[in-house]
């Protein structure tokens, strides 16, 4: 479980990243970045072979970054100040 979490941190700020650039490339429905967001996640964790944990291990880690991520954009935007 350790590793699962480190990962997952490791990871989350990639997939925040990642799930900012698609939403602003594409323009894609705010109401569906949380899903994309475990997608994504989920997707880099499958890709982070370099790990010596199994793919289920990598791939529960990367759903948890893919939740982390869209954590750590509501934390950003609300000390922001850019509430609706």
């Amino acid at each position: 479980m350790v590793e699962i979490l480190a990962i997952a941190s490791v990871i989350a700020p990639v997939t925040s990243g990642v799930v900012q650039a698609v939403k602003s490339a594409t323009g894609v429905n705010k109401r569906y970045l949380p899903v994309m967001a475990m997608a994504v996640g989920i997707g880099l964790g499958a890709a982070a072979f370099f790990v010596d944990i199994g793919l289920g291990e990598r791939v529960w880690a990367g759903g948890i970054s893919g939740l982390a991520s869209v954590g750590l954009f509501e934390l950003s935007k609300k000390s922001k100040g850019d509430e609706k």
